[in-house]
């Protein structure tokens, strides 16, 4: 008859509790030495376990959002970024936007720490167990195209579009979109409207947005009403926080006000 951790080992196998089969030695010689009972042995064990599977599900989820970075709200420096409001941003880390189905839209000029921001908001979200998936309106716009041309497009839709709970785009208006990219992306914001959550940065003011998309103020009138119709607007100003480390020290001066 085989030995009683072998039969353990067993049993944590076939139930898949390898947090339990590592460590339940460990817990029971402190259960032992500090005379707890079988319940509090068994409390701390399952709970072992439950904290080894939810850090499972978090790096799946992680590796599934395809964050550039690992940025957090905590790390962002708000006394350097006077432009961002810090109250409405602390409010949206609460993630209720997204049991909501509401749409986040960060807009400012270049460098002020919008995708710092885009980010730290996915990656709590990630930490909350939420399916999140981050790209550039660029790298969606070409996989998009390609999920179109090798017939996928609805396949696509189904597991990255409509598929996570949050959806980020960034740096929408760097590069304009061509008709059939327009329609794709128009589409994109149509599929998720009141399902799923978005997050969308812009160096551009609304007024702009037909200039990426192919000209077209019918169809870019049409996404926005659906994009801002349950959304919070954040509107970022200030110096570029890509070079506050630069001006902190005093290596570069910030221009000067015209």
């Amino acid at each position: 008859m085989s030995l009683q951790p072998e039969r353990i080992a067993q049993l944590c196998e076939i139930l898949k509790l390898p947090a339990i089969h590592a460590e339940w030695p460990a817990y029971a010689q402190r259960a032992a030495q500090e005379e707890h009972s079988f319940a509090d042995f068994l409390e701390a064990v399952l709970g072992a376990e439950r904290a080894a599977r939810t850090e499972r599900v978090r790096q799946a989820l992680l590796k599934l959002a395809t964050l550039p970075a690992v940025k957090t709200l905590e790390s962002y420096d708000f006394a350097f970024a006077a432009g961002a409001p810090k109250t409405q941003i602390h409010e949206l880390a609460t993630l209720s936007f997204i049991e909501r189905a509401e749409n986040v839209v960060l807009l400012g000029p270049s460098g002020v720490g919008k995708t710092h921001l885009a980010v730290a908001l996915g990656h709590r979200a990630v930490m909350a167990g939420i399916k999140t998936r981050f790209l550039t309106a660029a790298d969606l716009m070409i996989q998009l195209a390609a999920a179109k041309a090798q017939g996928r497009l609805k396949e696509y839709f189904n597991r990255a579009i409509i598929g996570p709970r949050l959806l980020i785009v960034d740096e929408l208006g760097y590069l304009p979109f061509g008709r059939d990219e327009a329609n794709l992306f128009f589409n994109v914001v149509a599929r998720r409207y009141e399902h799923g959550s978005m997050i969308l940065t812009s160096n551009l003011p609304f007024t702009q947005w037909a200039d990426t998309l192919a000209d077209d103020q019918t169809l870019t009138a049409a996404m926005l009403d659906r994009l801002l119709h349950h959304a919070h607007i954040v509107q970022i100003s200030g110096d570029s926080y890509r070079l506050k480390d630069k001006r902190k020290a005093g290596t570069l001066r910030a221009p000067k006000a015209p």
